[in-house]
């Protein structure tokens, strides 16, 4: 929204241009408060829309006062209404939402009100990213391939999502094949500053997805929320969030010419993971800024869950400017976006010492210290310098089950298994690569490194290098920008040789869409129990996530993912060992085939131009042809088709009336499942395939699919009675009843092991309320409603967990799951649970945020937990039993 009629701030507001008083801003310098200067500049975009939007009633005098107030405010716990400008999604999150609002307009008919209110009031664009997957590789018509099989599994979640981009004002649906949400956002649909309605703002935006945060490093504030909020949040609601702290993160130093940006970010990921920013933002500052491009700046952004904070701020400065106008941006809106900027106080000069805020609190990095590296091999936080790859990997091989543990016996860890793929005798071992990525808009967004792995694939090429034929490489970029300029400067060619052909314009790899290995490579895995390691270009390398054949996985920036295909495994020290021999026999080591800096932006000033830009973007809504002919319905209420295995209308509103119940205490629960330490949003609603041995496969099958037609479970989040199934389906769940890795749990009246859904549908069959216990970081990882709502549709009232990553918490309460946290110093270990007790939570009245409330066991034990409602707003959300039945009742008042 643009402004706020009745506006306490009326006074404030002034043209831009005195040449045109009908193009005006809210100038936040005239408010005359000297604390506006010392803002961190993220919270001055909280600042400037709290202001724009108040109405004494959804955004208060009182709130501006708090945010103006920061300083003393930020660790009060002071809650604040923020209005994002726009709203994102991708196709995994944004399919549910769009099912959720066709079921909302079902709900609004039956209650009587109108169903068009059910309506997006700020722009909604949705990028189809998250459905293609790697099925064909190493071939000239791969990418042809596997569009082809994008689009025809995947038909009727397009044709569903066209019809909501009819069905729905301010919704715009950017095709598959396009490219990558967070790429094409930084790309083309980011404005940085609004013109509209006749007021200039700055951009702001929430996403489905947690790596929103990407567009941070263009100085445009996003972070991810849960479906469920983003919903809230394209229907009229601000969200309710609690003021951050600000870390303010100051680099310094110039990296040397071998180190790349995600070199840089793998090192940020872990220094911020030490300093604990979870729940706070982080403000980029000081002269180092200045030293990285926006594409690095956005890589840093990028991976901003991976450190846990809610954003990683980069503010707009000349560089950022530069971007917009090589990136095919109007010279016109370049104007205005410096002219507005600077007026309002909010135009960076990283160089100029008197611009520094207050923060909360200044950590450092000194650029010169950052070395080359790779995460792993089960967490992005894990960050290891790549000359002791090889000594970390052979101490993973036999450390404890764990993070940093495989469990591998002594004697087993020289097993070699030989095989033959292609008429050729191969042997596997240990940390023999089977997947190696370039892929994930956190680097394929970034011209240096995508021509960085050109020039080294160019020199291995000229040196006889190559790539074993039976690793899965591949090269899935985040926009056709991409394809141009490594077409136009010639290392495309020596990419293509290597196997690193494009294969398709989306995320695939990097969540899952990895496809399947060749069978005898899976057959010797097995075979050898093998610790076989995929090496990627992405931001998450969680257990199961990648490939179920992938024990261990590496991010890497793209050269290294070519360094490491060539070398075959990622046992192997660079620096000692020769990652090949030459045609003449001689030792290769990655040192000589290394492009340097001062090479890469050579061909980058060269090769990536503004008129690539425009030409792609300019037909992206139209270049797709079969999207284009693609027929879908025209009725304002959804004709939901009871056949479809993809579009559901779901259960959550049923028998919903416009009258509340109070909330009721949960007598007697069983625990569902008793899991330990960070257990991400992939272990509790898994993205990938759907294994042929599941409740979701066998459910699938009962409606006469067969097994080549399961898709993922990503593709299926339209429907409800999949993803049901596929709550707690990952393969990699580890369950404290069983002690070993499974999707499954013990279902504790009979002492019976089955899947995690049969037993869960045992539970509800019988009346009986569950509960899950956790320890750390529950919920962590990719923001994703469906880690809730399956849940929910299991029979779960509550969680208890040491802590939440935020997004999860808030798809919790969104969903009516009620979030407990042990107290400080307590765990389900320290307080003697088994998880085999019944539990008895006693809800008081009247209910507060953050409140202390009593667990009762059938032995008799009792320990208190505090409820992590955090807001009134929240508590709100939970006595309407969430927030979708809060916007329903709403919107359908007379």
């Amino acid at each position: 929204m643009s402004a706020t009629v009745n506006n306490p701030f009326q006074h404030i507001v002034e043209p831009l241009d005195s040449k045109d008083p009908t193009q005006q801003f809210y100038n936040l310098s005239k408010l005359g408060d000297p604390r506006y200067e010392r803002l961190p500049f993220s919270i001055r975009v909280l600042l400037e829309s709290a202001v724009r939007n108040c109405d004494e009633f959804l955004v208060k005098s009182s709130d501006v006062e708090s945010i103006l107030n920061w300083k003393h405010t930020q660790t009060q716990t002071v809650e604040v209404p923020f209005r994002p400008a726009r709203v994102i999604l991708q196709d995994f999150t944004g399919v549910p939402a769009v099912v959720d609002f066709a079921a909302m307009r079902d709900a609004v008919m039956k209650l009587g009100g109108d169903p068009e209110k059910i309506n997006p009031v700020c722009p909604a664009d949705l990028v189809i990213d998250h459905s293609i997957q790697v099925d064909f590789n190493r071939k000239s018509d791969s990418l042809q391939k596997n569009q082809d099989l994008e689009f025809d599994r995947n038909r009727e979640r397009f044709q569903f999502l066209k019809w909501g981009s009819k069905a729905f004002r301010n919704m715009r649906i950017i095709p598959p094949g396009s490219g990558i949400v967070h790429q094409v956002n930084l790309e083309y649909l980011a404005r940085v500053v609004f013109n509209f309605d006749g007021y200039f703002y700055p951009d702001s935006l929430v996403g489905t997805d947690s790596h929103t945060t990407m567009i941070d490093g263009l100085g445009v504030l996003g972070w991810g929320v849960g479906g469920i909020e983003a919903e809230a949040v394209m229907l009229g609601q601000p969200i309710s969030m609690v003021l951050p702290e600000v870390v303010g993160y100051k680099l310094s130093g110039t990296p040397n010419q071998f180190i790349t940006s995600t070199d840089i970010v793998l090192t940020v990921t872990k220094h911020l993971r030490q300093v604990g920013v979870v729940g706070k933002f982080v403000e980029f500052f000081g002269p180092g800024v200045s030293q990285l491009s926006i594409a690095d700046r956005a890589t840093i952004a990028n991976m901003c869950p991976e450190y846990g904070a809610t954003a990683a701020f980069f503010p707009v400065d000349e560089v950022s400017v530069q971007y917009l106008e090589q990136t095919g941006r109007d010279a016109e809106k370049l104007a205005y976006i410096t002219k507005y900027l600077k007026a309002v106080s909010m135009f960076r000069d990283y160089n100029n010492v008197s611009q520094d805020p207050d923060f909360t609190r200044i950590v450092e990095l000194d650029l010169t210290t950052v070395v080359p590296c790779c995460s792993g091999p089960k967490r992005p936080q894990d960050r290891i310098a790549v000359s002791d790859m090889k000594s970390d990997f052979e101490s993973c091989l036999g450390a404890k089950q764990g993070f940093k543990g495989f469990q591998i016996p002594p004697e087993r860890h020289s097993t070699a298994v030989p095989f033959r793929f292609n008429d050729k005798d191969y042997t596997l071992n240990h940390g023999s690569v089977v997947i190696a990525a370039i892929t994930s808009c956190t680097n394929t967004s970034n011209p240096s490194v995508m021509l960085g792995a050109g020039l080294l694939a160019k020199k291995a090429i000229e040196c006889g290098l190559s790539v074993k034929p039976y690793i899965k490489t591949s090269l899935s970029p985040g926009s056709g920008v991409v394809t141009y300029y490594l077409k136009e400067s010639g290392v495309m060619a020596y990419l293509f040789q290597l196997g690193f052909e494009v294969v398709g314009y989306g995320c695939m790899t990097c969540i899952g869409n990895s496809g399947p290995l060749p069978e005898p490579v899976v057959e010797a895995i097995t075979q050898g129990d093998l610790v076989a390691s995929g090496i990627l270009s992405g931001n998450r390398n969680f257990e199961g996530r990648v490939h179920p054949n992938t024990r261990a996985n590496y991010l890497a920036s793209p050269p290294l993912v070519i360094a490491y295909a060539i070398a075959g495994t990622v046992r192997i020290d660079f620096d000692k060992e020769p990652i090949g021999t030459d045609s003449e026999g001689k030792d290769v080591f990655l040192r000589d085939i290394w492009p340097t800096r001062e090479e890469i932006q050579a061909v980058e000033r060269e090769f990536v131009i503004p008129t690539m830009f425009k030409e792609v973007y300019e037909k992206i809504e139209s270049v797709n042809e079969r999207w284009n002919s693609l027929v879908a319905p025209s009725d304002k209420l959804y004709p939901w088709d009871t056949n479809s295995t993809y579009i559901k209308s779901p259960p959550f509103f049923d028998g919903l009336t416009m009258k509340l119940q109070p909330p009721q205490s949960i007598h007697e629960a069983y625990v569902l499942l008793n899991l330990g330490d960070s257990v991400t949003t992939d272990h509790i609603s898994p993205a990938g395939n759907i294994a042929r041995n599941s409740s979701a496969a066998r459910y699938l099958t009962s409606r006469g699919l067969s097994a080549r037609d399961y898709n993922s479970y990503g593709s299926r989040r339209g429907n409800d009675a999949v993803m049901a199934r596929g709550t707690f389906a990952n393969i990699r769940l580890f369950n404290k009843f069983l002690n070993k890795q499974a999707p499954k749990t013990i279902h504790l009246p009979t002492e019976e092991t089955m899947d995690v859904f049969d037993a869960a549908e045992r539970y509800i069959q019988s009346g009986v309320p569950l509960v899950i216990l956790a320890g750390k970081e529950y919920g962590s990882g990719s923001s994703r409603d469906w880690a809730a709502k399956g849940p929910f549709l299991q029979g779960i009232k509550a969680v208890v967990a040491e802590s939440y990553e935020r997004i999860h918490r808030s798809n919790l309460v969104g969903m009516g799951v009620i979030p407990l946290e042990y107290l400080a110093g307590d765990s389900a270990e320290s307080l003697g649970l088994t998880g085999r007790e019944r539990y008895t939570i006693l809800i008081p009245e009247p209910l507060a945020p953050r409140m202390l409330v009593d667990v009762k066991l059938d032995t008799g034990k009792t320990f208190q937990v505090r409820m992590r409602f955090d807001t009134d707003v929240e508590l709100t959300y939970f006595h309407h039993g969430g927030i979708l039945n809060y916007m329903i009742r709403k919107m359908s008042e007379n």
